[in-house]
């Protein structure tokens, strides 16, 4: 289960995303290269932290690659000071009391806090 509603974590990923004129949120449910063939996108963006996410990550770029060869998956790799961070571990760190900040954007930090009573 998720912490938060699918229209609540919408709503993060559009404040978080605001000031950014080319960014678009929406859902689908499907396959992600159907929707990337509906927005006329050319390219999925994946970040990766560890060698574990790119194991799993590969094996999905492929499949997406046969199933739609004109879509183009991208790997880009975290920064060295956040790889140890997922959405996991920040809410148990936010439900445990301690400062999220430095980890998530204000709107996500607000919400966690909010949700465990801070």
């Amino acid at each position: 289960d998720c912490l938060f509603s699918l229209e609540e974590r919408i709503e993060f990923m559009r404040e978080c995303f605001a000031h950014l004129a080319n960014v678009k949120t929406t859902t689908f449910d499907g396959l992600v290269v159907d929707l990337a063939h509906e927005v006329g996108a050319d390219f999925i963006i994946k970040g990766l932290r560890a060698v574990s996410d790119f194991e799993y990550e590969f094996q999905m770029a492929n499949m997406n690659r046969n199933l739609n060869s004109s879509v183009e998956t991208c790997f880009m790799m975290t920064g060295a000071g956040l790889f140890y961070v997922s959405s996991s571990l920040v809410r148990e760190v936010a439900r445990l009391g301690a400062d999220i900040d430095d980890l998530v954007h204000p709107t996500t930090a607000v919400a966690l806090y909010t949700k465990y009573n801070r």
